[in-house]
């Protein structure tokens, strides 16, 4: 199940900053559709991911009814990306 989306990257600040983009509704439908065949347990999803020239494997985490994907500074940093920058990504759920 493959994916591409534009969004906006943001961060959650708890014992230390995480940084995510939400997945638009629209893709969160479809994700739901598979997640019980997906899902490793606590609702995450694993997915391989591209962001700009980055490829990266990651899970994504469920959040209100939708999902957050993860954005490690491994994929941030190489591209300059901070808070508030709109990215597109490539997304492919693995079953």
């Amino acid at each position: 199940m493959e994916f591409v989306f534009a969004g906006r990257v943001i961060e959650w600040r708890g014992p230390s900053p995480y940084y995510f983009v939400p997945v638009p509704e629209e893709e969160c439908a479809g994700i739901r559709e598979v997640a019980a065949i997906a899902t490793y347990g606590w609702g995450v999803i694993p997915v391989e991911a591209r962001i700009g020239e980055v490829a990266f494997e990651t899970s994504l985490f469920p959040k209100d009814g939708g999902y957050l994907l993860p954005v490690k500074a491994a994929v941030r940093k190489p591209q300059g990306l901070s808070v508030g920058d709109d990215v597109t990504v490539e997304m492919t759920v693995r079953l």
